[in-house]
């Protein structure tokens, strides 16, 4: 494969990844999730996400690598996944949450 495929695949690669923080409702939900895991009804509280596009979000999410669960009884706990979205959740609270 010539270098310019390679760069071109990779390219693609992220641009998929950046589309699954491209939307406000899912960087909101990332920000509580960069404090720790959290059950889906304590992310509605804190975001005012509608519980029925919560669910569209974190599926996204979930479907693009980028948070994962664990399941306690009946309650889903959600995480960040990939350490690179917690690197670049922090890049994003110095760029635009800091006074």
């Amino acid at each position: 494969m010539k270098i310019a495929e390679a760069i071109a695949e990779k390219a693609d690669d992220a641009a998929e990844f950046l589309s699954g923080l491209a939307n406000s409702h899912r960087l909101l939900i990332l920000c509580q999730l960069a404090y720790g895991e959290r059950n889906v009804s304590s992310i509605i509280e804190a975001t005012g996400i509608p519980q029925t596009s919560m669910s569209q979000h974190l599926a996204k999410l979930k479907k693009e690598g980028i948070v994962d669960f664990r399941r306690d009884h009946r309650t889903l706990y959600y995480f960040i996944a990939d350490p690179a979205v917690m690197e670049i959740m922090a890049i994003l609270y110095q760029k635009f949450c800091r006074d």
